[in-house]
């Protein structure tokens, strides 16, 4: 594949707590050598990414109810229009697990809708965690984010222990079609893994590896070192 598309289609991730703005810096600055679709932070960094992205095209993606997906559905409506105010363009929403296994499925729903609408006309991906899903589980929460008007479905956090895999990829474009997207991460480590994920239907890849997809090294030794996290 080509290197150009592919980096095309990165969310180049940095999700660690312990990421400075030296760490947010650098990824920024490799986003822009290597054409990144987009850097992917913890809200606090969005103010500090764009001063430094401003003049790109780069978009800022930055995480809402993350990791667990567990805050209420009016506190992720208002981090992903906060979000948006201090200059993200992009918003991957974590869905309610405990919800959707609870089958209570009108309160998924309407997560993911107020957080579409607080949003608009931002792009939304939601994180369904895959790991932690049954078969029937992953195909509801990719029927209930196309049915909110999501623009992605999304493998993982990267922090519950499993990350994206072929199979999950395949079925989740099955669901949802060609009506919305599906950005693959967790786990992508090497250009193989990316192409892989490509083919089953990703168009999306969230990981912190990309230079290394891109057989370059990475300045940024805090997203080498996420130890605790699959991205």
């Amino acid at each position: 594949m080509d290197e150009k598309l592919l980096a095309s289609m990165i969310d180049h991730t940095l999700l660690s707590s312990t990421a400075s703005e030296d760490d947010i810096r650098s990824l920024c600055k490799e986003a822009i050598e290597l054409g990144f679709k987009s850097v992917c932070i913890n809200p606090s960094n969005i103010k500090f990414a764009k001063s430094i992205l401003s003049s790109t095209k780069i978009d800022i993606c930055t995480v809402i109810g993350f990791p667990l997906g567990a805050t209420t559905t009016k506190m992720k409506a208002f981090e992903a229009k906060d979000a948006i105010d201090c200059g993200a363009t992009e918003i991957d929403m974590v869905i309610n697990i405990g919800k959707l296994k609870s089958k209570d499925y009108d309160y998924v729903l309407n997560d993911i809708k107020e957080v579409v609408q607080a949003s608009s006309p931002h792009i939304v991906k939601v994180i369904i965690e895959t790991s932690l899903l049954s078969q029937d589980e992953k195909v509801i929460a990719c029927s209930l984010s196309k049915i909110a008007k999501a623009h992605f479905v999304k493998t993982s956090t990267g922090f519950s222990g499993g990350g994206a895999n072929i199979k999950d990829v395949e079925l989740m474009k099955r669901v949802v079609g060609e009506e919305i997207e599906v950005k693959a991460s967790g786990g992508i480590k090497t250009k193989e893994d990316a192409i892989k994920m490509i083919q089953a239907g990703a168009t999306r890849l969230g990981t912190s590896k990309g230079p290394l997809l891109l057989g370059k090294e990475s300045a940024n030794k805090n997203n080498q070192n996420q130890s605790k996290s699959t991205y």
